[in-house]
């Protein structure tokens, strides 16, 4: 078999070790082989020249980049998110939605399936993420003042068909009212339920996986508020989503790495006690990654809530709090590699197969293997992106 392009001399990130190949070959939209580079012939042959071959990133959590977001409702601006995050290594992603009216997730929800697969120079849309109608209103963090809803089973109606290529995740707090009654409906329906912006404790968190939650958001940020628990449960102190999510095995979460959300100590404390299968790595960026600093909107342009790009970080006008990430998903791998000291194959992984796992689309991305993807990314020795490949088309 004759294949169009072929690597050499690469690096290859596998789940389990790095391994020097001698040629990984593509054919179509896929990994054709691996192997001695005489055994086959290919149209292109790429020396890598030792650097490194990765498989594509897959962002879970991220609302914007590069000027847009996908709140602004538009294909264009689906696009353009997509390009600025291929540009760091994403080669596929779920749009993440925010707190807003009603009629806004319907037209979210219909743009990712019109966009599903969409490749224009940009990562590929894999799914959609349903984020912000359930939250505990307390805990809505940085998104903006919109109505939110009570959780009922006649909303699933709403969501698109599911589709197991084409997953749904739905956020939910678990302590809202009739939050049983949606997650139980989510999951006979085939979508994901995930938990987040939430003050539930241990109790409530225990229910919910029996319910079938089985993800957290952005684990440390927007849950586990001391003096609510307190005022809730009065005496003695109880545990939260946090203390849960990392004691529960059934429970898989993820981490903005971006070196401002969180210090290294707890990136730390996250790998060891949930491990690179059960752990992945988010950016949880808006619309001013890769923009210079300044005010942004968070949501919809001109509707949304007014925020800062400030030193790497999106933060709060008032500088109280941070809201949502500015930086791509290459410097979370450098951040993570660099605070925990864990293997290479590791921290691709959680950046690559664990979130693959997560929303059920493993046996088709997230790893160099024959038959799989061709979703692939060059990097050098400092990690660095040098070329990103999307179904086997160079990107960036």
């Amino acid at each position: 078999m004759r294949y169009q392009t072929a690597f050499l001399n690469a690096n290859v990130i596998f789940p389990d070790r790095v391994q020097k190949a001698g040629a990984v070959a593509l054919v179509g939209d896929r990994i054709g082989n691996f192997g001695d580079p005489k055994s086959f012939s290919a149209t292109e042959t790429i020396d890598l020249e030792g650097k490194y071959l990765s498989p594509g990133f897959v962002d879970l959590h991220v609302h914007g980049g590069g000027g847009a977001d996908f709140m602004d409702l538009t294909p264009d601006a689906f696009r353009r998110v997509c390009q600025s995050h291929a540009k760091h290594g994403t080669t596929a992603l779920t749009p993440t939605s925010t707190v807003a009216a009603a009629e806004d997730y319907d037209q979210f929800l219909a743009l990712c399936q019109q966009m599903r697969g969409d490749v224009t120079t940009g990562a590929r849309v894999v799914g959609s993420h349903l984020y912000g109608p359930y939250f505990l209103p307390a805990a809505k963090g940085c998104h903006p003042n919109a109505a939110f809803l009570r959780p009922a089973a006649s909303q699933v109606a709403g969501f698109h068909d599911y589709d197991a290529a084409f997953p749904l995740a739905v956020t939910i707090a678990p302590e809202l009212p009739d939050a049983e009654t949606l997650t139980r409906a989510c999951r006979e329906r085939g979508i994901h339920v995930n938990i987040g912006h939430s003050y539930a404790t241990m109790e409530q968190v225990e229910a919910a996986v029996g319910w079938g939650a089985r993800h957290v958001d952005h684990l440390f940020c927007a849950m586990s508020d001391r003096a609510r628990l307190r005022q809730q449960q009065a005496f003695p102190m109880r545990a939260g989503l946090l203390e849960t999510t990392l004691v529960t095995d059934q429970l898989t979460t993820e981490v903005i790495a971006d070196g401002k959300h969180l210090a290294d100590s707890l990136l730390r404390v996250a790998y060891k006690l949930k491990g690179p299968d059960r752990l992945a790595l988010v950016t949880d960026t808006m619309r001013a990654m890769d923009m210079p600093d300044g005010e942004y909107w968070f949501g919809p342009e001109g509707s949304g809530e007014r925020i800062r790009r400030l030193d790497g970080a999106g933060v709060t006008l008032d500088g109280s709090g941070l809201a949502s990430g500015v930086m791509g998903m290459d410097y979370c791998v450098r951040t993570m590699k660099n605070a925990t000291k864990a293997p290479l194959h590791e921290i691709i992984r959680m950046a690559s197969l664990t979130p693959a796992k997560i929303i059920g689309l493993d046996q088709q991305l997230g790893s160099i293997e024959v038959g799989k993807r061709a979703d692939l990314v060059v990097l050098d020795a400092e990690l660095q992106v040098e070329q990103v490949y999307v179904g086997g088309h160079r990107v960036h």
